[in-house]
């Protein structure tokens, strides 16, 4: 499939980060956001049955082949926000949409919450709040991340003698994934290195938050969002279940779409991915 887009390279004011180009120049400007841990290759089989989009899938930064953050800097979320508005920029996007999952899908709303003059839509996979804390717990919090950051000199990444083992790990991760979506994601996500191959991923990226958002705080920004949002839930995913989260959903005015799958239910399989691209298409078609 590597033949259905293009890969470039976006040079930021601070950072480097790498792309897949799919779709006609002249489609309407998408920017689609993976998940934490995932790169690019997450919308590999999503992004060429998207009808008449220009879609720039990036690495995150620390992710797949983008540059890790400079030593001393984190991966705060709101962090993401910025690296994805500067690739607007780049492009020359004052108006543009957002394709995200997971994590993508949090650093999404994020974005449109703050600047609602710059998206035009949100279509979001199985992902809308980030994991909250509440004030009570903050310095407890802190002090885990401080702790960590002075530990992580002394960790190494895992290496695996075989691609298969790579492969199998990814499998059982968090967001478990079919072996075909831990095929396409380690494709993009494994080195070499001496003993066989490890993760490009940023070891930072796994280390505790030393802050994070109250609920009250996270809600805001999600009621906050202006543009039309098509929302997919997959059956076995992340998001149904949650008693708290159902009721937030029902006063707010999404196009909500419950599938069948997992959590990457729009990489596992081309069934899946038939699905989700059914309800996006129908949603970017949408006046």
């Amino acid at each position: 499939m590597s033949d259905l887009f293009e890969e470039v390279r976006l040079s930021l004011p601070h950072s480097e980060l790498a792309a897949h180009l799919y779709g006609p120049q002249d489609g309407l400007p998408v920017i689609a956001l993976h998940g934490w841990l995932d790169n690019a290759a997450s919308f590999t089989r999503l992004a060429p049955r998207l009808q008449g989009l220009r879609i720039v899938a990036l690495d995150f930064a620390g992710h797949g082949h983008s540059e890790h953050r400079p030593a001393g800097a984190g991966y705060a979320i709101w962090d993401y926000v910025l690296d994805v508005l500067q690739v607007a920029e780049q492009f020359g996007w004052k108006r543009f949409s957002l394709l995200g999952h997971s994590m993508g899908a949090i650093v999404s709303v994020l974005l449109a919450a703050a600047l609602p003059e710059r998206v035009e839509r949100l279509a979001l996979i199985d992902g809308l709040l980030p994991f909250t804390g509440e004030a009570d717990s903050a310095p407890d919090k802190l002090g885990e991340a401080l702790k960590a950051q002075l530990a992580l000199a002394g960790k190494r990444k895992p290496v695996y003698a075989r691609i298969e083992q790579a492969v199998e790990a990814r499998m059982k991760g968090v967001g478990a994934v079919s072996r075909e979506a831990a095929e396409l994601l380690a494709q993009r996500g494994l080195m070499p290195v001496p003993g066989g191959y490890t993760w490009r991923t940023d070891s930072r990226l796994t280390l505790p938050s030393p802050l994070r958002l109250t609920r009250e705080h996270a809600e805001a920004f999600v009621r906050r969002v202006q543009c039309p949002v098509s929302l997919v839930l997959a059956e076995q995913g992340l998001l149904l279940g949650h008693p708290s989260l159902s009721g937030l959903l029902q006063g707010l005015p999404f196009d909500l779409q419950r599938l069948a799958g997992g959590h990457h239910l729009h990489l596992d399989d081309e069934l899946g991915a038939a699905s989700v691209a059914a309800c996006f298409n129908r949603f970017f078609a949408a006046p």
